[in-house]
């Protein structure tokens, strides 16, 4: 006999408070026809991938969907294994903000924090 029985696999990523919270404030703000904000790792900086953030107005087929407090939050299909077990969070000084990853997949990062490399 096959178990049907499914478990909820847990998300690729996981958003703290803060990174929900400007989540929530972006699709606030949003483009008309926005449905979410989307996270992907293109080629990019001297690492070789880089966190890129941007809005989403049309769900594609293979992305990850986590559905948080302020709106929908995706992650790329093609990005999801660089990205498994990462923590993202929104980190704000008085000198700068930005989302900050905690990725348990990077091997490397360049001196600048702007790509990484797996």
């Amino acid at each position: 006999m096959t178990d049907t029985r499914t478990r909820a696999r847990p998300a690729a990523v996981i958003l703290t408070p803060g990174a929900e919270a400007r989540v929530a404030a972006l699709m606030a703000a949003a483009p008309e026809g926005a449905i979410g904000v989307r996270l992907s790792t293109p080629r990019r900086g001297c690492s070789g991938l880089a966190y890129s953030v941007d809005y989403v107005t049309e769900e594609q087929k293979f992305d990850e969907k986590i559905e948080t407090p302020g709106g929908t939050f995706y992650i790329d299909g093609a990005s999801v294994l660089y990205l498994i077990g990462s923590v993202m969070d929104w980190v704000e000084d008085d000198f700068a903000a930005g989302f900050v990853f905690n990725n348990p997949n990077a091997k490397g990062a360049c001196g600048c924090g702007e790509s990484f490399t797996v």
